[in-house]
């Protein structure tokens, strides 16, 4: 009788400093996604993450940072901009909206300041540098670390 061991799969191939660089890049890119769907941004860094987390540490920071950037940024701030601007419709009819239309104007902007961090952090990580982002980045990495 001759019984053979399972085989364990093999651990996978790390990847190249110029592949991790192109993948953190694309992943913070993602955010170009939503200027055609509106809301599918975030699938692009989230697949990358789940393809090669076991691949680079690298990548797997950038990538987790541009979802959760994504999501708070792009789809927190589009539904933010609805709710000033119901609001502040709202309220014209009483004359007082007429004074936060301005402040409407400012939220409105959310989701571009978004796109323009978005696309300057895939230009740093294609760069090599270690990018990230002003208040997320750096409980991104004490989460990947514990």
């Amino acid at each position: 009788m001759n019984e053979q061991m399972p085989q364990q799969p093999a651990a996978p191939a790390p990847l190249s400093p110029a592949e991790e660089r192109q993948l953190a890049m694309f992943a913070h890119l993602g955010v170009l996604v939503n200027l055609f769907s509106g809301f599918l941004g975030p699938v692009v860094p989230l697949a990358i993450y789940l393809i090669y987390k076991d691949r680079s540490r690298y990548v797997a920071y950038q990538s987790l940072q541009g979802l959760i950037f994504q999501i708070i940024w792009w789809i927190g701030g589009g539904v933010l901009t609805g709710v000033v601007w119901t609001i502040t419709g709202t309220l014209s009819a009483f004359l007082i909206g007429l004074i936060c239309i301005p402040f409407a104007c400012i939220i409105s902007a959310m989701p571009l300041v978004a796109l323009i961090y978005g696309v300057y952090g895939g230009i740093q990580c294609n760069q090599g540098a270690d990018f990230k982002y002003w208040l997320i980045g750096d409980w991104f990495r004490s989460t990947l670390t514990n």
